[in-house]
């Protein structure tokens, strides 16, 4: 079939956005030449330190500060290291980028055809294989995406309405009673995108009823997301709405919150219901009315510890790409204001969250699961793999 235009344009090329809109930001442009420099450093850096036994997929920076910690194809994090390969080959056209990129898409392969595990196989799947595809068109990538889908279904429960995140016992989640969490909504694409390229036609209606569920019942009235809403499994009703990785229940968790704001942006794109660009507006205003000045939000907004909380780069990554194409749907003055605050977070990652040389990662001060002790201003690749996708739509954009 070749290269998935709708796929290409939709998801990395803001064709409607005139230069004017993007000038609306005052602070001075980013050089994407330095920029570009030094994510070729950086991942080079990172790919002489694999070890050539596995586990080998970089994860986080250890609490040395210096030195990876590597994961199996198996982490819910590991397509994101294949992901940032390929949106760096896409940057600055190196092949050796493109090479590692394959390398490490082909380890998920698994992925595709094992028992899934949980929902995570969005995230490994179609940011590595999705890329792969997209970028040169060989079917076989393709049809490792559709099998994904596939397998993500299995996890689709018809009386709750949503897929089940977690299909394990997992502390207060009252297994076998059916979870789901916030960052579920970012799976939602690889449905999508497969029930519009091959897959069954059920693909695109399970992720539908995910996005309207999630939306009854994921929200509170001001629209800060819970992060996991706990259903009965038979009866599909709410038994709980509670936080794993925020600081309590009724705390906004900022990366939780980004992936609202991410998802609902491509639900709309998907979908163009207005229900859900409506909704994808909400969800963003709420979180950008609570940020600090530098745009970088602190891990929960809600830490009584605030200014000294740790931050989380991660999801103003997320939110800075997201808010590049949500951009292109909104009314122009609007658009104007997220245009900025786009720009405003990527020039505050690319001035003052860089890892430099302290590091091979891209940005610091991510913070991954401060309840449990886990990954706490530090480097992570998903922050980088959404640092590098907002970099790209900015590149796009501006030009």
């Amino acid at each position: 079939m070749g290269i998935n235009l709708k796929f290409n344009v939709q998801k990395l090329l803001a064709i409607t956005i005139l230069l004017g809109s993007i000038a609306c930001d005052r602070r001075v442009p980013m050089n994407t030449s330095i920029e570009n420099e030094y994510i070729v450093n950086q991942l080079q850096s990172t790919i002489s330190q694999i070890p050539e036994s596995l586990p080998n997929i970089p994860r986080n920076i250890r609490e040395d500060g210096k030195t990876w910690r590597f994961v199996s194809y198996q982490d819910w994090t590991s397509g994101f290291w294949a992901g940032q390969l390929w949106y760096a080959y896409e940057l600055t056209g190196k092949i050796g980028l493109r090479d590692e990129a394959d390398r490490f898409t082909m380890q998920l392969e698994p992925l595709a055809y094992e028992p899934v595990i949980d929902h995570d196989i969005g995230f490994q799947i179609f940011n590595s294989y999705g890329h792969a595809y997209r970028l040169t068109g060989d079917t076989s990538y393709k049809e490792v995406i559709i099998a994904a889908a596939d397998s993500l279904a299995t996890l689709y429960n018809p009386k709750v309405g949503t897929i089940l995140s977690w299909p394990r016992s997992v502390p207060n989640m009252d297994w076998p009673h059916h979870n789901t969490i916030i960052d579920n909504m970012i799976n939602l694409e690889l449905l999508f995108w497969a029930s519009k390229n091959g897959g069954a036609d059920s693909l695109y209606d399970i992720a539908v009823r995910h996005a309207e569920t999630t939306m009854e019942n994921h929200f509170r009235k001001d629209h800060t997301s819970f992060h996991v809403v706990i259903y009965d499994k038979d009866s599909g009703k709410v038994r709980k709405q509670i936080t794993h990785q925020g600081i309590a229940n009724e705390s906004l968790w900022a990366r939780g919150q980004s992936w609202a704001i991410y998802g609902y942006t491509m639900v709309y794109r998907e979908t163009r219901d207005p229900k859900f660009l409506d909704f994808a507006q909400k969800v963003t205003d709420v979180y950008l009315d609570r940020l600090p000045d530098d745009l970088i939000p602190f891990w929960d907004f809600d830490d009584p510890k605030i200014p000294d909380a740790p931050r989380d780069a991660s999801a103003a990554a997320v939110v800075a790409s997201a808010l590049y194409e949500l951009s292109q749907y909104v009314k122009p003055q609007k658009r104007e204001v997220y245009l900025e605050k786009a720009n405003g977070m990527l020039n505050a990652l690319s001035s003052s969250y860089k890892s430099g040389s302290k590091n091979s990662a891209l940005i610091k001060h991510v913070t991954g699961h401060l309840p449990g002790g886990t990954e706490i201003n530090t480097s992570i690749n998903y922050a980088d793999y959404y640092y590098l996708e907002a970099l790209l739509k900015y590149k796009n954009y501006t030009n």
